[in-house]
């Protein structure tokens, strides 16, 4: 039996510095991330000549359009999160090696050298800011690649031949357990009329997985003398960009609009539910909507909440994502509105903990890129 496993490869343009890398995905924990890990392996020429060779993991912000840098300005920061010397290697070196570092390095030969990175928790999420149809450039939002380079120092400008960039995705997964029940009562009343206007508005649960349908339970009580002649659902995404002072908006990924049931009069009332479905489908070449950090060759979708351990530890680079549903009445141009809010948890699940077994049989499938577009995919046989 023949056991698969999916390798990245990438070449620096010279042929002389080659990166592999088991997955793309690092997921933050909350309380921590996983390690950032895989092989570099170096030519002959680099070993014998005992070139440096360094090694880090780079986070990428970009909080402007690229098509508006003019006069020197520039709209993108880079922060280096991780960085070290990968060979020569030092002697006092007792990182534990990864099952899938263990058989590269049998594969590869003397010249594969294997790397771990550790990455903050306050570190971003990778989000990006969906483009409009007349935008150019690399779009707004916080993205991560693995940079390896042939340098005098850690600080080196690094020569563009011998060096080569992986983009990887910190991500967050949903937790196990649901939270409870996302539940308000808002009531209005009137100036000069006798009552209020009460809505009560409860959703199923906290927790929805990405593409899920989500139910909107509404209860009106009209004790006043006031009419409800509509009512409107939405998702709205909040995306709080923390650099900027007055960096916060939203937008609205799902709504629906009825009337059935309306008017409600005064003494009477009304219950029913309204399902919102957000979907990316739904909302394409919208400027601003948030997305999960891109990588090449995968569906793109609503960006994920943000979970924070400790809602102040906020990076001053990161985009922060929330979701809420809000439900709206409509009595009239001189009743006005009444709103209610309720947040909620959009999230992608948790992969099987089940850890892949490698076997001394397996077969990876190495999926090579060049340095700025996707090349080829070949297979090798780990016997």
């Amino acid at each position: 039996m023949v056991y698969n496993f999916k390798v990245f490869k990438k070449c620096a343009p010279n042929g002389k510095v080659t990166l592999y890398m088991g997955k793309r995905d690092f997921v933050d924990h909350v309380a921590g991330v996983e390690p950032i890990d895989g092989i570099v392996v170096l030519d002959d020429e680099y070993v014998r000549d005992n070139r440096k060779v360094f090694g880090q993991v780079v986070c990428s912000f970009r909080y402007g359009r690229e098509e508006d840098e003019v006069m020197g300005l520039n709209f993108q920061k880079e922060l280096c999160l991780a960085s070290e010397q990968i060979y020569p290697r030092p002697e006092k070196s007792d990182k534990e090696q990864t099952k899938l570092q263990e058989r590269l390095l049998k594969k590869l030969g003397p010249n594969a050298i294997p790397f771990t990175f550790n990455v903050s928790p306050n570190a971003p999420s990778s989000v990006t800011l969906q483009q409009g149809e007349d935008d150019n450039g690399d779009p707004c939002g916080v993205s991560y690649y693995v940079k390896i380079f042939a340098g005098d120092s850690e600080t080196d400008r690094t020569h563009r031949r011998s060096t080569v960039t992986l983009g990887i995705r910190k991500i967050q997964f949903a937790p196990t357990k649901q939270g409870q029940q996302p539940c308000t009562v808002v009531r209005k009343d009137f100036m000069l009329s006798p009552g209020e206007l009460e809505l009560e508005v409860t959703l199923d649960k906290q927790l929805y997985l990405h593409g899920e349908r989500i139910g909107v339970n509404i209860c009106i009580r009209n004790n006043s003398n006031k009419m409800v002649k509509k009512i409107k659902a939405m998702v709205q995404q909040g995306v709080d960009v923390v650099l900027f002072q007055n960096g916060s908006y939203r937008n609205t990924v799902a709504s629906l609009e009825t009337s059935e049931g309306c008017p409600i009069q005064p003494g009477s009332s009304l219950q029913k539910v309204m399902y919102l479905t957000p979907l990316l489908s739904s909302n394409k070449q919208r400027r601003g909507v948030a997305l999960d950090g891109q990588i090449k060759r995968q569906e793109q979708c609503l960006a994920s909440t943000t979970l924070l351990a400790q809602p102040e530890q906020r990076d001053a680079f990161g985009i922060i994502i929330s979701y809420a549903v809000k439900v709206k009445l409509f009595l009239g141009a001189l009743g006005g509105e009444l709103s209610a809010e309720l947040p909620f948890v959009l999230m992608h699940p948790k992969p099987g903990t089940k850890a892949k077994i490698i076997h001394a049989d397996s077969q990876a499938d190495v999926e090579t890129f060049r340095q700025d577009t996707v090349d080829q995919q070949a297979s090798v046989d780990f016997d």
